[in-house]
C-alpha cells in the first residue's frame, strides 16, 4: 500500500492500535454488546433455537465476515474518519464525490443509535443495584413484571442512569486510541469473556443444561419459518456493528502490516462465542424455572430476575449477569460515538475533549425522547409510533442496511480490484472467494432484509 494514504490523515502514531490483538479486542467489543446478551437469546428462543442458529452462522459466515472485511477495508485505506475516507477512495477510484455521503450516512446512524442505546443500557446498571440488594428474591412473578413497568415510568430515573452510561463512555473514548479506546477494550473483554464463562458454568450446574443444548443445537427445521431465516440473516449482519461507520473508524487505526481477512474472523468468532455463551447462561437458567425462552425483549429484565430471585445464589450472580450487561453495552457504545468524534477533531479541528462534551451533549438530549416514549412521552406518536419505535425502525429498518448496501457496492465495483486486493493481501483463492460474495450475495441478502424491514415483502 501507498504510504501516501497514510500521510494523507495527519494522525499521529498514537492514534493507531498498538498492536493486532488490540484491535481484534476493540473490534470484538463494538460488536460484542446487547444484541448478544439482550437480542440474541430471545430471538433464537422466539424462533425455534437450534435451526435459527445454525441459519443465523451460516450467515455470519457468509455475510457478515465479507462486510466487516469490505468496512475494515474501507477505513484502512482512507486512514480518517468516515466522511473523509470515502471521498478520500472515491476520487482514488475517479468516481463521484458523492460517495462521501455513505460516510455521513455511517457517522449519522451510529450517532442517532447510541442515543436510545444508553438508555436500554441505562436499564442493565440500574438492576445491578436491585439485584444486588436482594428486590427480586422471593418476589412473585406478577411483580417482577410490574417492577419493570414501574422503571420505565420514571423518566427522571431513567435519564440519571442513561446520563451516567454517556458520562462512562464519553470518559474513555475522550482520552483518544491508545489511552482510552484500547485500554479499555484490553482491560473489558478479558473480563467480559470470564464473566460470560463463569455464569455459563453456573448456569450449567444449576439449571437443565441438557436441555439447553438440545435447544440451542440440535435444529428443528419445522420450527423455523422463512421469516425467522430473514430475521437470522438480519441479526447476523447487525450483530458485527456493520453499516454504522464503527468498524471503518476502527479500521482507519490498524496497522497497514495487519492482515484484514483473519483479524476480521477473529472478530466474528469471538462476537458468535458471545452469542452463544450467553445462550448458555441463560437457557439452562430458564429451562430449569419452567421459564418461557421465546419471552421477548423481557427475557433479560422480566424471566431472568424472576429466576434469581428463587436459586441459589441468585442475587451474587444475577448482579454478575447485570454487571457484565453494562460492561457489553460500553464496549459497544464506545464504537459508535468514535465516527462522529474523529469527524469533529479531523474536519473540525477540535479537540477530543471538546469534541466528546459536543458530541456527548447531542445524544444526550436525543435520549430523552426515547426516555419519554416510556412514560410522559407515550401518547406522542408519530405514524402510531413513539419516538423510541420511529428511531428504532429509521435506523433497523433504514440506515444500517442501506449504509451497509453502499458500501458493499462501493468496495465490490466502485474501488478498483487491485487496491482491495492489495489491502486484503493479494489475488489470492480467498480474495477471489471475498469478491465474489461481497459483488453478488451480499447485495442480494442486504436487499432482501431491507425490502422485508420497510414492509415492501413478507414472509
Amino acid at each position: 500500500m501507498s504510504n501516501s494514504t497514510y500521510a494523507r490523515s495527519g494522525r499521529l502514531p498514537q492514534q493507531q492500535w498498538s498492536t493486532r490483538f488490540s484491535f481484534i479486542l476493540a473490534a470484538a467489543g463494538a460488536s460484542v454488546g446487547l444484541g448478544n446478551i439482550w437480542k440474541f437469546p430471545y430471538v433464537a428462543g422466539e424462533n425455534g433455537g437450534g435451526a435459527f442458529i445454525l441459519v443465523y452462522l451460516a450467515c455470519i459466515a457468509l455475510l457478515g465476515v465479507p462486510m466487516l472485511m469490505a468496512e475494515v477495508l474501507i477505513g484502512r485505506r482512507g486512514q480518517q474518519n468516515p466522511v473523509n475516507s470515502m471521498a478520500t477512495l472515491a476520487r482514488e477510484a475517479g468516481a463521484s464525490p458523492a460517495w462521501k455521503n455513505v460516510g455521513r450516512l455511517g457517522v449519522m446512524t451510529g450517532f442517532l443509535l447510541l442515543s436510545f442505546y444508553v438508555v436500554v443500557a441505562g436499564w442493565a446498571l440500574a438492576y445491578m443495584p436491585l439485584t444486588a440488594t436482594g428486590a427480586f428474591t422471593g418476589v412473585e412473578p406478577p411483580r417482577i413484571g410490574q417492577m419493570f413497568e414501574q422503571h420505565l415510568q420514571q423518566p427522571l430515573a431513567l435519564i440519571g442512569w442513561s446520563t451516567l452510561v454517556l458520562v462512562l463512555t464519553l470518559g474513555i473514548v475522550g482520552r483518544g486510541v491508545r489511552q482510552g479506546l484500547e485500554k479499555a477494550a484490553n482491560w473489558l473483554m478479558p473480563l467480559l469473556f470470564l464473566f460470560l464463562l463463569i455464569l455459563a458454568v453456573y448456569a450449567g450446574s444449576i439449571g437443565h443444561f441438557g436441555a439447553a443444548v438440545e435447544f440451542m443445537f440440535r435444529p428443528d427445521f419445522d420450527k423455523l419459518s422463512a421469516s425467522g431465516v430473514l430475521i437470522a440473516l438480519g441479526h447476523a449482519f447487525f450483530t458485527l456493528s456493520i453499516g454504522g461507520g464503527a468498524m471503518m473508524i476502527y479500521g482507519s487505526y490498524l496497522s497497514p502490516q495487519v492482515s484484514i481477512a483473519r483479524t476480521s474472523i477473529l472478530v466474528a468468532v469471538l462476537d458468535t462465542a458471545a452469542a452463544l455463551l450467553a445462550g448458555l447462561a441463560i437457557f439452562p437458567i430458564v429451562f430449569a424455572y419452567g421459564l418461557e425462552p421465546g419471552n421477548g425483549p423481557g427475557l433479560i429484565f422480566v424471566t431472568l430476575p424472576i429466576a434469581f430471585g428463587q436459586m441459589p445464589m441468585g442475587t451474587v450472580f444475577g448482579t454478575l449477569f447485570f454487571l457484565m450487561l453494562s460492561v457489553a453495552a460500553l464496549t459497544s457504545a464506545f464504537s459508535l460515538i468514535e465516527p462522529a468524534i474523529a469527524w469533529l477533531t479531523e474536519k473540525r479541528g477540535m479537540s477530543r475533549f471538546k469534541a466528546s462534551v459536543l458530541g456527548g451533549s447531542g445524544i444526550w438530549v436525543l435520549s430523552l425522547g426515547t426516555v419519554f416514549s416510556f412514560n410522559i412521552g407515550a401518547d406522542w406518536t408519530l405514524a402510531g409510533k413513539t419516538f423510541f419505535e420511529a428511531l428504532d425502525y429509521l435506523i433497523s429498518g433504514w440506515m444500517l442496511p442501506l449504509g451497509g448496501l453502499l458500501m458493499a457496492l462501493f468496495t465490490a465495483w466502485v474501488m478498483k480490484p487491485e487496491v482491495t486486493a492489495l489491502e486484503l493481501g493479494g489475488d489470492s483463492a480467498g480474495y477471489r472467494l471475498w469478491l465474489g460474495l461481497i459483488r453478488f450475495l451480499v447485495p442480494a441478502i442486504i436487499m432482501l432484509i431491507f425490502l422485508q424491514a420497510i414492509g415492501l415483502i413478507s414472509l
